[in-house]
């Protein structure tokens, strides 16, 4: 029996699928219904973000530090930032970029070219066509200034043309005459270097094609839609720089068929506990059922990270009894609750504190520290 036909000539096996499908269907709507009426539902939604850009360049064969992404989402490096780094840091502002949109902006195509970083922008200082006019500019000033010279000295330019056929005839004489040298070219704007594009991919048209599965998938269960979705795109691959992005469009899916309506699912983190070689199988059908054994890792993880924060809440809770109304313990809490960790630093900035108040906050609060070291030191819950 067969439930859906993606190209006419390979169907989905239902009796294979129907078990791992309805596992996730079923372990995604406990996890969003439990998020719905949760009182960490913002701060859950927020530290997944973090843990989720790090899972998405583990998938890729990179290693980022959730410390070091905390740091530099702030502008608080204590090191200088390496290119997974930034690529890590991408992927985070991806996620809040959806999840602060609509639920049908990512997968529009304004959305869509906006999350590529093709989004019509205002030009800056840096432009092409602002150096442009500042050369012309400064080459009329030149200009003028040579104008007036010429006036005060009306043989200065045809003296000056002497020296230069004097200083070349010199050049000539001595053999030191070259070759005049070309400029480098220069990629015309709205092209691509070939030096890190290949040409030969088209990703307007893969990116087409993928956006013909996703049209084709409509009426589906959402998370076999959702399958269907991340294994076209990890076979046709439509962007070359931006592989990660397809496990944020396929979770905007979810979203927009409001089968996530109060998260975005962490794709990558249930994904990352799948082994490649079953991410990557050649069987379509073993490809479709290990994403769907991920959703279900997955949205398991996401329940114990609740069931984690609402304790250390509850803990924390206890600890505000008695005080002053104007204590600065609540907001800490809420800081504690929305990031993996955070530092006397980032509490100094956030609740505008001097650093031996942030250290006192801390003791008050009896976090534990999570580095081990002397300096840098950053706190945060442990399970």
């Amino acid at each position: 029996m067969t439930l859906f036909v993606l190209d006419g000539t390979d169907a989905i096996p239902w009796r294979e699928l129907a078990g791992p499908l309805v596992t996730a269907e079923d372990s995604l709507a406990r996890l969003d219904e439990r998020l719905a009426r949760s009182p960490v539902h913002e701060g859950f939604v927020a530290r997944t973000h973090f843990y989720d850009a790090a899972a998405a360049l583990w998938l890729e064969g990179e290693l980022v530090d959730v410390e070091d992404l905390v740091l530099h989402d702030t502008h608080m490096d204590i090191r200088t930032p390496s290119h997974e780094l930034t690529r890590a840091h991408a992927v985070l502002r991806a996620r809040r970029l959806i999840v602060a949109n609509r639920p049908d902006w990512a997968l529009s195509p304004n959305g869509l070219r906006q999350l590529r970083g093709r989004g019509a922008g205002t030009q800056d200082a840096s432009s092409p066509e602002i150096h442009a006019t500042a050369a012309e500019g400064a080459g009329d000033e030149e200009a003028d200034e040579s104008a007036n010279d010429d006036l005060n000295d009306g043989l200065g330019a045809e003296f000056a043309a002497i020296d230069a056929l004097l200083d070349r005839t010199r050049k000539v004489l001595d053999g030191l005459a070259a070759a005049p040298v070309s400029p480098p070219q220069q990629v015309p704007m709205g092209e691509k270097n070939p030096l890190v594009y290949d040409p030969d991919w088209d990703e307007e048209e893969r990116l087409s094609d993928w956006r013909a599965v996703l049209n084709r998938t409509t009426g589906q269960p959402p998370v076999l839609s959702a399958a269907l979705l991340w294994d076209a795109w990890e076979t046709k691959e439509p962007l070359q720089h931006l592989p990660w992005l397809g496990q944020l469009l396929v979770g905007a899916m979810l979203r927009q068929a409001r089968k996530t309506s109060a998260h975005l699912v962490c794709l990558n983190t249930g994904l990352r506990a799948i082994p490649r070689e079953r991410r990557r199988a050649r069987d379509r059908t073993a490809r479709l059922i290990g994403f769907l054994e991920g959703v279900t890792e997955a949205a398991v993880a996401g329940l114990k990270e609740h069931d984690r924060l609402m304790l250390a809440r509850e803990q924390m809770g206890r600890r505000l009894r008695g005080r002053r109304g104007h204590s600065k313990l609540p907001q800490l809490v809420e800081l504690v609750l929305s990031r993996p960790l955070v530092s006397s630093a980032m509490i100094e900035k956030d609740l505008k504190v001097t650093t031996r108040g942030a250290l006192n906050l801390v003791a008050e609060l009896g976090l534990r520290e999570i580095t081990g070291r002397g300096r840098y030191r950053a706190w945060g819950i442990l399970g």
